[in-house]
This record gives structure tokens, C-alpha cells and sequence, in this order.
């Protein structure tokens, strides 16, 4: 599942509510920013043990990946979140939220072919949801200004 939209529609919420029920049916899931998932990919590549990793988070039922494209990725970078996705694509369930439409991706990964890959991978089998509220949607604590 994707979940597109600016700021404020929700996309958070809702993709922690859907790991929250899957992990109520037992199933595993993990859930961080796409910036987490690239300093823990990046980590796990330096000390030479990428593979393991890899293999260690095919095991998730579900990963949920928040705030794609908030922050521009360095190659590197990109290549690794890549392999995250590709090794989930056709065996296991990825929720991703982000700020940004498709056409907007290729910036942050800084290679449209890296984008449209994996972009083709994630939508394969995904329901896309874009979030727009008229106008956002504002909250406040009661007794605040």
C-alpha cells in the first residue's frame, strides 16, 4: 500500500493503525522513517553484513516505511532502500507513505531509473491511495488557542 499526500492528511496514522491490526493478527511488523531505514541498511552494509540483514527483514510480515521523499537520498543510499524493496516484491507486505507524487521520486533517489524500478515493484500489486483534505486538516488540544 502506498499512502500519498502533503502534510497533515493522515498518512502516519493511518499506516501505524494498519501495522497495529496486523500485529493484532499475529503477524510481524516493523515500522521507521525511509531516512531509519537507510542509516540501518547503510550500517548493516558497512559492517559487511547487508545480506543477513536483508534476509533477516524478508522474515517481516509488513514494513512500514513513512516520509518518502522528505529528505533527497544519496546514490548509496538509493541502491540500498532499493534492495529493501526488491526483496520484498512478491513475498511480503510493504506500506509506505510520502509527501511527494510518483513523478516526484526521482529526485529523492536521484536517478529516474532507480525511481521508476522501484516504483514499478511497489505498485505491482499495491492499492495507492492519495490523501487530500480540503483544506488540511488542523487539530488542537482542547482549552489551546
Amino acid at each position: 500500500m502506498v499512502l500519498l499526500g502533503p502534510p497533515g492528511t493522515g498518512k502516519t496514522h493511518l499506516a501505524t493503525a494498519l501495522g497495529i491490526v496486523a500485529a493484532r493478527h499475529g503477524h510481524r511488523v516493523l515500522f521507521a522513517t525511509a531516512t531509519d531505514w537507510v542509516t540501518r541498511l547503510t550500517d548493516a552494509h558497512r559492517q559487511g553484513r547487508l545480506p543477513q540483514e536483508l534476509a533477516r527483514l524478508r522474515r517481516y510480515a509488513l514494513i512500514i516505511v513513512d516520509e518518502v521523499g522528505y529528505l533527497p537520498f544519496e546514490q548509496d543510499a538509493a541502491n540500498l532502500f532499493f534492495q529493501l524493496v526488491s526483496i520484498r516484491y512478491e513475498h511480503a507486505s510493504l506500506i509506505l507513505t510520502s509527501n511527494l507524487p510518483f513523478s516526484g521520486w526521482g529526485g529523492v533517489f536521484g536517478d529516474q531509473a532507480v525511481a521508476a524500478a522501484m516504483i514499478d515493484r511497489i505498485v505491482h500489486h499495491a492499492d495507492v491511495l492519495t490523501l487530500n483534505l480540503d483544506p488540511p486538516m488542523r487539530f488542537r488540544r482542547v482549552g489551546s488557542a
